[in-house]
């Protein structure tokens, strides 16, 4: 127990991959593409097919992917976006950058998702869309967002930053089966997130479930029309060099993240499972444990993080517990988006759910190809420290 426990850590599956990612290094260097290059073109062919969607554009961060989704749909100043409060900063940043106001829906107790039944009572006549965040790789609840956004007339954008491989599998909306043959709106269970609303996006920080080596990217439609916007929309606003028809980013996924993300996207399936073998050996370690509420395991969720609530106001103490005998964890997130400096003067709803799981959320050690036998020291310390 002397060894330090990261938060993260990349080198096992490095490791696992290095000498295909050297090659994949090597050949982008003999090439000298290194905009827009044909691995770029590659990664989003091979990103499109896995998630089951006609279009996938790279971008240079999950925040750009955010906000070039909201331009391509055509949101925008005076424009309202419903979205959760328990997320990371780029969620509402994203819909404040563009002109649009952030209107704030409260999350669920359990999987800290935004509650789908909170929506349609903050529905005006300004809002455009829905923006679920599928919040430590579970996805939302997309049957019954995507049902009040076809009611209203509104598009979903599902930010997917902590869910890359993750599959709805919740209630179908209009789903006929095994052929089912249902509109892109509609929502069928096993389909991945990225795939369910009108666009997604997605990051790919190093500590992703599919992270790179550097910032990145990705935009998923299944509409011609905002895929053509959003290629446009990151490079300068022009589908052709010279030729600038909109005001908009340098903003392209480098060829050479893509050819790192190309290779570890194979195994994209194999790493989430790890992860989920992971948060298993926790939940069970810790499900007896006393002032400590585990999530729940359910299929489709990859466990971008494992998050326990710590009740009675114990979260802090444990977190310095931790830190003492050389274990990371962290607190995802400390503020709810609503309650942050930046929103000081807009004078947003208090969300008292969101407030209450922000004083008690820790996420402990997770990562692909971690040994389990760190997720038992971390749990032996925890008990320990509730004893």
């Amino acid at each position: 127990m002397n060894d330090s426990i990261p938060l993260y850590d990349p080198e096992p599956q490095m490791q696992r991959r290095r000498q295909e990612i050297d090659l994949a290094i090597s050949k982008v260097l003999d090439h000298g593409q290194f905009i827009l290059g044909p691995e770029v073109k590659q990664f989003e062919k091979m990103a499109a097919e896995f998630i089951g969607v006609k279009h996938a554009i790279g971008v240079n961060s999950g925040t750009d992917a955010l906000v070039i989704a909201l331009r391509a749909l055509g949101i925008g100043d005076g424009d309202e976006v419903i979205t959760t409060p328990m997320s990371f900063f780029a969620t509402a940043e994203s819909i404040s950058q563009v002109g649009a106001k952030p209107v704030f829906v409260d999350i669920n107790t359990d999987t800290f998702n935004i509650n789908a039944d909170g929506i349609e009572s903050k529905i005006t006549e300004k809002t455009k869309a829905i923006l679920p965040v599928h919040l430590f790789g579970q996805p939302a609840e997309m049957a019954k967002i995507i049902e009040i956004a076809e009611k209203h007339d509104l598009y979903v954008l599902e930010d997917c930053a902590q869910s890359f491989g993750a599959r709805y599998l919740g209630d179908c909306l209009g789903c006929s089966g095994e052929n089912c043959s249902a509109s892109f709106r509609n929502v069928c269970t096993g389909k991945q997130t990225g795939s369910l609303g009108d666009v997604g996006a997605f990051s790919f920080f190093p500590t992703k479930n599919l992270g790179g080596a550097g910032d990145g990217g990705l935009v998923t439609t299944d509409d011609d029309k905002i895929a053509e916007m959003a290629k446009a929309l990151r490079a300068h606003g022009g589908m052709y060099k010279y030729y600038n028809e909109y005001l908009g980013y340098n903003s392209r996924l480098d060829t050479l993240q893509a050819a790192i993300l190309k290779v570890k996207l194979p195994y994209i399936e194999e790493s989430n499972s790890h992860r989920v073998t992971i948060a298993e050996e926790y939940s069970k370690q810790l499900a007896h444990v006393a002032d400590i509420k585990v999530p729940e395991i359910i299929n489709g969720h990859v466990f971008h993080q494992y998050t326990i609530r710590v009740e009675n106001r114990k979260r802090d103490e444990l977190k310095q517990y931790l830190k003492e005998r050389g274990i990371s964890s962290n607190i995802y997130f400390p503020i709810p988006q609503n309650e942050l400096p930046v929103y000081k003067e807009e004078g947003f709803e208090h969300t008292s759910i969101s407030h209450k799981a922000a004083q008690e959320v820790l996420s402990m050690p997770i990562w692909p190809y971690m040994q389990i036998d760190k997720a038992r020291i971390v749990s032996k310390v925890i008990t320990e420290f509730f004893k």
